[in-house]
């Protein structure tokens, strides 16, 4: 029998084992280790060695021991901290004074001579740790100072005071030559020096300005620091200082010239202003190879912008302001001519400037939304009366913006800044562009500014849009030869050729072109909407724009727009002329059909030019617009009129070889004319309405199959059987006379007849399904009769025999299943 030991002793057999394991295991290890450096020993250099097993990696720690060191010293300083305050303020009552002095004096010049040591054997960041805590005490110094001996004094301006002695005994310490080396005090020092200015002007109530003026003085010292001092760590404390009280600074100022009352005190916010720029300005001189540089220099151009323009606005009146600020902006420009100015900051002025002159267009930007936009609330009141003064007629339905009468003064001053700054051979075209379209906005803005007088405001309002497409006109790009060079005064040899004349191109300006035509279209339209007031101002604007656009047609560039802009202005021009006329709209139909007419003869006089498509769109938008007219006097006659007129259009201009697929669109056309008045006849056979789509379908077919054989027959003939097979058998199922269902199965069988002689499969199978569906339909009431007649039992025992005889004969049916089917597939 097996002995099975108890398991205490199993459990010490099986560790004896293993230990046995691992040491013949590190045995092996060590030989084979011995061995491979024996072989490659013997192998020599050039023979390449035995490969070793991969090293296991290993486990790489979560936190390595420089961090581990930093947190806990952080942690040690942290609690000793706190357990200084806790001391100092809630042990504190159970000492004298004597012994207040001496514990804390002692303690924070021993934790301060304490890093000394400590950076001597190198344990430099426990010297950094213990130096916060030196630090932290000084804090604490201060404040048992105050409780103890000067707790009458102001708080504000004993913290003032103190935070400037800190900072003045942090600097020294971290200055000394001993503690040179630590990171912790010089930083520190610094971020205390924030306090005591900011503080020292609450506590002597200095005001709203003068607490300003501490923050921008604090600002320009830490700007100074951050300019002078090589320490990285005191440098990256100094920007952020100078950034932080800077912005702080800054927005109190802004604020303080914004809401100044009188010019004095908007002097005192520019002076401020204007020192935070001097700090700005004089950083960014000094760093103009740091990225920041030109971001200063703009901060600077737009605070002297602030400071001078909100003196100015004190003294100005409301509709000023803006204008005096765009005058400061512009002024910036002159500041760039200055050649000792670096090139980095010349940019952030001109970037300044910029920035100034495009906020004041945005703030001109809703009166010219207004006036554009305004006139269209005329749609709603259509000949209700013209108003006194343009102004009036462009807020109809919207509020005049306030302090906006300057707005022109505005534009125009930026047109013309933009039009003598810029230039520079590659902005030069970019700049005349948005001098076009500046000029364009003074001209719209004017008249409504100026109150002028309504029919005055039209008349300037339509120069506008003939001087906008005459610029456009005159930019076209064109090549003249270039003026003859003066006669030389020495002669040339003969071997010398002859100077050639050169082109040169005359105005090529490729974005200002097309930006004056879309200017001159949308001047157009608000002249158009704005003539909506009275009827003979609609008709003489509708007038003087279909010509003025029509006559800009000449000018091959513009006509893709000026010529379908002249359409539509003539389709308008028409429906107002038939309502003055007092005319119904199915007459005023057929006059602007004359746009449709109009359009088909210019297209095709322009053959493959680019304005064919848009002015063929225009003309079929006019034809919709005839036929919709006619369609809502629900007037049957005249719309068959309008839509067999357009088809007479279609029709002619399917003449043209690159538009015949018009003539589908034509015959369209004229089957809704012949069903538009059958309906007016009060004709209800179906056949009346199909057969005329039936035919023209089937000889197209016919001629498609005459060119093309191997077309198939559905695609031929088969819409247009269906067209009047299927109607006309939904119609004969539901006639209870006999002629209609006897005529539609003459003309099944004949249209099946003519499938089969021509082995065509759409007749042949249309024509039989139909014939078959009539045949049904008349033979049903003597099937219903017969099923009447027969006992019941009688249907399911002629089902059963069928089901047998099919059976029986399955596969002849398959057969013959196939047989219909191969004779199908050969049909076309």
């Amino acid at each position: 029998m097996t002995h099975i030991p108890p398991p205490t002793e199993e459990l010490r057999l099986l560790d004896f084992e293993l230990r046995q394991l691992d040491a013949r295991r590190a045995q092996l290890l060590h030989r084979r280790a011995w061995l491979v450096t024996a072989l490659q020993a013997a192998a020599g250099p050039t023979s390449a060695p035995a490969p070793a097993p991969a090293p296991v990696a290993p486990r790489r720690p979560e936190a390595s021991a420089p961090r581990v060191q930093n947190v806990l010293l952080v942690l040690g300083g942290v609690l000793l901290t706190i357990a200084a305050m806790a001391f100092t303020l809630v042990s504190w009552g159970h000492m004298g004074i004597t012994g207040r002095a001496l514990v804390l004096g002692g303690i924070t010049v021993a934790v301060l001579a304490a890093p000394v040591p400590l950076l001597k054997h190198g344990l430099r960041s426990t010297a950094e740790s213990v130096a916060g805590l030196g630090l932290a005490l000084t804090v604490l110094d201060a404040y048992a100072l105050h409780e103890v001996a000067l707790a009458d004094v102001d708080g504000t301006g004993y913290v003032a005071v103190a935070s400037a002695g800190l900072a003045a005994l942090w600097t020294a310490y971290g200055l000394l030559p001993r503690t040179s080396a630590l990171r912790l005090p010089l930083p520190a020092a610094l971020v205390i020096t924030q306090l005591p200015l900011a503080l020292w002007a609450v506590a002597a109530d200095a005001g709203l300005y003068g607490i300003t003026a501490a923050v921008l003085v604090t600002a320009a010292f830490d700007t100074g620091v951050a300019l002078r001092v090589p320490a990285r760590s005191v440098r990256i404390t100094a920007v952020i200082g100078a950034y932080g009280m800077g912005a702080w600074g800054v927005w109190a100022a802004g604020w303080l010239s914004w809401t100044a009352t009188g010019p004095s005190a908007a002097a005192r916010a520019a002076a401020l202003l204007l020192f935070a720029a001097g700090i700005a300005l004089t950083a960014a001189w000094r760093q103009v190879a740091e990225k920041h540089a030109g971001g200063l220099a703009v901060t600077a151009g737009l605070l002297a912008v602030a400071a001078v323009g909100g003196t100015a606005r004190s003294v100005l009146p409301d509709a000023w302001t803006v204008p005096a600020y765009l005058a400061c902006g512009i002024a910036l420009l002159a500041a760039v001519r200055v050649d000792r100015l670096p090139e980095t900051v010349r940019h952030g002025l001109t970037r300044a400037s910029i920035a100034v002159q495009g906020l004041a267009l945005l703030w001109s930007l809703p009166l010219l939304g207004i006036t554009l936009l305004g006139p269209v609330a005329w749609a709603e009141r259509v000949w209700s009366g013209a108003p006194g003064d343009v102004r009036e007629a462009v807020t109809v339905a919207t509020p005049w913006p306030p302090h906006a009468e300057t707005v022109p003064v505005v534009l125009a001053v930026v047109a013309v800044v933009l039009f003598l700054a810029v230039r520079d051979a590659v902005w030069r075209p970019r700049a005349l562009t948005g001098v076009l379209v500046l000029a364009w906005a003074t001209a719209v803005v004017l008249p409504a500014v100026l109150e002028v007088p309504y029919v005055a405001g039209l008349v300037a309002l339509g120069l506008t849009t003939v001087g906008t497409l005459a610029a456009a006109a005159w930019l076209h790009p064109s090549e003249r030869p270039a003026e003859e060079p003066r006669q030389e005064k020495e002669p040339r040899s003969e071997k010398e050729p002859a100077p050639q004349p050169a082109t040169t191109p005359a105005l090529d300006f490729p974005t200002t072109r097309p930006t004056a035509t879309v200017l001159a279209l949308l001047t157009a339209l608000t002249l158009a909407f704005l003539s909506l007031t009275g009827e003979p101002a609609t008709l003489t604007v509708l007038c003087t724009l279909t010509a003025l656009f029509a006559a800009a047609s000449w000018k091959p560039h513009l006509a893709p727009l000026t010529a379908p802009t002249a359409l539509a202005y003539a389709a308008m021009l028409a429906c107002a002329t038939g309502a003055a006329a007092d005319w119904q709209p199915q007459y005023t139909a057929l006059l602007v059909l004359t746009v449709p007419v109009a359009a088909a003869l210019l297209a095709a006089r322009l053959g493959s030019s680019p304005a064919t498509v848009p002015v063929e769109i225009a003309g079929a938008l006019a034809g919709l617009l005839a036929v919709g007219l006619a369609a809502a006097s629900a007037d049957l006659p005249m719309l068959a009129l309008v839509l067999a007129l357009c088809g007479v259009i279609t029709v002619g201009t399917a003449i043209r070889a690159d538009r015949r697929p018009v003539a589908y669109a034509s015959a369209a056309l004229f089957v809704l004319a012949t069903w538009v008045r059958l309906a007016a006849w009060d004709v209800g056979t179906p056949e009346a309405y199909t057969l005329p789509v039936t035919v023209p379908a089937l000889l197209v077919g016919a001629l498609h199959r005459r060119r093309d054989p191997q077309t198939s027959s559905w695609t031929a003939y088969g819409p247009g059987l269906a067209a009047t097979l299927v109607p006309s058998l939904v119609t004969a199922w539901g006639d209870p006379q006999w002629t209609r269902p006897l005529l539609l199965g003459l003309a099944a069988l004949a249209v099946t007849l003519l499938g089969a002689r021509h082995h065509l499969q759409a007749p042949l199978l249309l024509g039989g399904a139909v014939l078959a569906l009539d045949a049904l339909h008349e033979l049903a009431p003597y099937i219903a009769q017969v099923t009447d007649a027969l006992p019941r039992w009688v249907p399911p025992a002629l089902a059963g025999l069928l089901l047998l005889a099919i059976g029986a004969t399955y596969e002849q049916r398959l057969r013959d299943a196939r047989k219909m089917r191969d004779f199908l597939g050969n049909l076309h």
